[in-house]
């Protein structure tokens, strides 16, 4: 769920944060917009490649494995995920099946193969950059991209500066960021992607994006 520098991200999203996020998803599981991005894609995804970027600990992707998926990976800015999403993978039979990286795909885009089925599940929020991301994540899914992002509105704007603010005066360079969806589309329309379902809450939305065909 972490996509920024690693520099601010490593100051935001440590190994405190990294191990709640386990905790939390072994207690509660997913929530309901990751539920709906599985649940998107879980006929038919047998045999399939999944690749979670700033995947956290890897809670979309040990979900869609489990589903049937072949094999997976989780592409990380943050090093500190690491133990907790290698554990999980562990403790849910797919160790042989997963694969953890630490790479800034936006520097290094020909670093990770393409998947059949790409998560980029509350990513964009944490980047200035989260338009090109969304289009680096669609030129990679050869099938299909699920993506989640803060709605649009003027409360989660608002939410988001007072947040920023709070950043600021804590000396923290981490920042958070809400993106237009039409941006968002279209970043993934010119990387041949076209919507196929969407939803969300009060907060969050998502939406599933399909290769044209």
């Amino acid at each position: 769920m972490t996509y920024c520098r690693s520099g601010s991200c490593e100051q935001m999203f440590g190994s405190r944060f990294a191990r709640r996020s386990l905790r939390r998803y072994r207690r509660n599981g997913l929530d309901d917009i990751e539920r709906a991005l599985v649940s998107s894609v879980s006929e038919g995804i047998e045999g399939s490649s999944v690749l979670e970027i700033g995947g956290g600990v890897g809670a979309v992707h040990a979900e869609l494995l489990a589903a049937g998926a072949a094999r997976g990976e989780v592409v990380e800015l943050v090093a500190a995920y690491e133990p907790y999403a290698r554990e999980l993978a562990e403790e849910r039979g797919l160790a042989e099946r997963t694969r953890f990286r630490v790479l800034d795909l936006l520097e290094e885009p020909d670093g990770v193969d393409r998947a059949d089925v790409v998560v980029l599940n509350r990513v964009v929020c944490c980047s200035p950059d989260g338009v090109r991301l969304t289009e680096t994540a669609a030129r990679l899914a050869r099938h299909a991209l699920l993506l989640s992002y803060p709605r649009d509105i003027w409360w989660t704007r608002t939410g988001v500066r007072l947040q920023n603010a709070a950043f600021w005066l804590l000396r923290r360079s981490f920042r958070a960021f809400v993106h237009r969806p039409a941006e968002l589309m279209a970043a993934a329309a010119r990387a041949g992607l076209e919507p196929d379902r969407s939803g969300g809450g009060a907060i969050w939305e998502y939406a599933v994006l399909r290769r044209a065909t």
